[in-house]
């Protein structure tokens, strides 16, 4: 049963406001005019995209926002380094007659609105019941939402694309967006990644369509109901939440029931036998799918292969991501594009022209012949996938790629001006103690496509240890399968093993959706020095309180 939202003036208040998936669902209520507000813990350049839309954000996630929510409305010019300074006395939580006019004057209320009401607080799985702000709004009686409530009742009033599945949900969603977007069907969108094309994981479109990432790590998936779903692939991947994979094609289940049209990779046999989706694609030319691939060509910087559809030529795609999983994820954009009426030509044009997300094979740049990745690999699965890009752009030394689509007139040229790739370097941060715990094993079978692995402590990700799992026990397990392993501890022992032993011809790669990307600027910067030493594995120096696993 759906949960109402007030979209017609009530203030929304998000707990945790700089979350990815919480500051797209807040960015399209602030663009739509609605007064919108929130609180976290440290500023980023999420949060500064908010308030440079108006947005008010606290510098904390206290009580006391709550009882001073309806005197921010009147003070919208209040600096964020003065928000914990007002020392204000306890206020009348409801909208008063001055903060009515502010609220009506800004046009964030109708002329007609006469109530007086608290804020809809808005929380994410992450928010814990004991947060004193999440308290407050309980005693004090403020509706409170799950961010999957507000994205459902988004969802409802559009003609909605919701792209779900335990891989290449972003990258997926990205596409189809970008798609819309430059076919001129202007959507709005709202994802867990960023993207350059519209400045980060939201944008507020003029047009019936919505793209919307679905996540299903918390169960909240089975609250949505799309007019289009996508499901890209099942697998367990949060067994914090999911007992088994039973459990997670369950949920899965249900989301097909409430989407209208369900498009799924009939790769996964778990959605090929479970969810027998309506629209299927594959990458198997053989399969009997609806959207398949042949001809495939994976380049060292492009992918190109040849689109059929129910038997029928489309024509020729060109993609500039790399791997089997990103044509993949292409080949879903072209069945909803052909499934929303879009012709192939501009499909096409529009997918060769996307440059991809944040974190998902990111290219960081190219310091001294060192190329450097950011990827937000975390499941084994991913990690392979990730890896076998890798490896694709590692064997595919071309210095200029060249391909004609015949069915578009397009001419695209992708200049290849980085140095040739000789070793494939993976850096490794696992990502929760429960997910590590669950698939060590996977994990250990997942780096064979890289030359040199390091591998750092456990990104919790705010869950306590469990049991005796540690990072060091994952390189261990990978070392089985692998001869050059290396355990650095910390993020700062990561950086500086990095500076002795990265060399020119490397792809440096960083895999983790925790916070190893930090100290890629710090590496790059250490090889942008006009002079710097490069050793050779065996002579590197390695931190006394790190392992060495390699040859071990």
């Amino acid at each position: 049963m759906s949960i109402y939202v007030d979209f017609s003036g009530r203030p929304f208040h998000f707990i945790g406001i700089g979350g990815i998936g919480m500051s797209a669902l807040a960015y399209i209520l602030a663009k739509r005019n609605l007064p919108t507000y929130g609180s976290d813990l440290k500023s980023s350049h999420i949060t500064k995209r908010l308030q440079a839309i108006g947005t008010h954000i606290f510098w904390d996630q206290d009580a006391k926002n709550l009882e001073l929510f309806q005197q921010i409305s009147q003070e919208k010019n209040l600096s964020p380094s003065n928000d914990l300074n007002l020392n204000l006395p306890p206020i009348d939580l409801r909208l008063n007659a001055e903060a009515l006019k502010r609220e009506k004057r800004n046009g964030r209320m109708e002329d007609n609105q006469e109530i007086s009401e608290l804020p809809q607080v808005i929380c994410s799985t992450a928010i814990n019941q004991t947060n004193s702000e999440y308290k407050a709004a309980i005693s004090l009686g403020c509706p409170i939402l799950h961010r999957s409530d507000l994205l459902a009742a988004l969802i409802q009033e559009y003609q909605s694309i919701a792209v779900a599945g335990t891989h290449g949900k972003t990258t997926t969603s990205s596409l189809i967006g970008f798609m819309l977007l430059e076919t001129g069907l202007d959507p709005t969108i709202v994802i867990g990644g960023e993207v350059d094309a519209w400045e980060g994981n939201a944008r507020l479109g003029n047009s019936p369509y919505l793209v919307a990432e679905a996540d299903e790590s918390d169960g909240s998936l089975i609250k949505l109901s799309a007019h289009i779903g996508v499901v890209t692939n099942i697998e367990l991947d949060h067994p914090d939440h999911y007992e088994s994979l039973d459990q997670v094609v369950e949920t899965f289940k249900v989301f097909k029931e409430n989407c209208q049209t369900l498009v799924g990779c009939i790769d996964c046999s778990t959605v090929k036998n479970f969810l027998q989706p309506t629209i299927s694609y594959s990458l198997d030319s053989d399969s009997n799918a609806d959207y398949t691939v042949d001809c495939v060509d994976y380049q060292s910087h492009v992918t190109l292969a040849r689109v059929w559809e129910r038997g029928q030529i489309l024509g020729e795609l060109q993609l500039g991501l790399l791997g089997k999983h990103n044509l993949s994820n292409a080949l879903a954009a072209v069945a909803v594009g052909r499934l929303l009426g879009l012709e192939f030509p501009a499909i096409a044009m529009a997918i060769a022209k996307f440059e991809g997300a944040h974190r998902r094979f990111e290219n960081r740049g190219e310091c001294n012949g060192i190329v450097f990745i950011d990827d937000y690999a975390h499941h084994p699965s991913e990690v392979s996938a990730t890896l076998a890009a890798a490896r694709l752009r590692k064997n595919s030394q071309k210095v200029t790629t060249k391909s004609h689509i015949s069915t578009t007139s397009l001419s695209l040229t992708k200049q290849n001006n980085s140095s040739p790739i000789q070793r494939v370097v993976a850096i490794f941060q696992p990502h929760r103690h429960s997910r590590t715990q669950a698939f060590v094993s996977e994990f250990a079978k997942s780096f064979n496509d890289a030359d040199m692995v390091i591998v750092t402590d456990i990104y919790s990700a705010g869950e306590s240890p469990l049991g005796k799992i540690t990072g060091q026990q994952v390189a261990e397990a990978i070392s089985g399968y692998h001869q050059q392993v290396y355990y650095q501890p910390s993020l700062e022992s990561v950086s500086k093993f990095l500076n002795e032993v990265l060399r020119p011809g490397d792809l440096a790669i960083f895999l983790g959706a925790g916070n190893l990307n930090k100290i890629i600027p710090e590496v790059m910067a250490y090889y942008q020095k006009p002079h710097y030493q490069v050793v050779s594995i065996e002579t590197a120096y390695i931190e006394e309180h790190s392992v060495e696993l390699a040859n071990s």
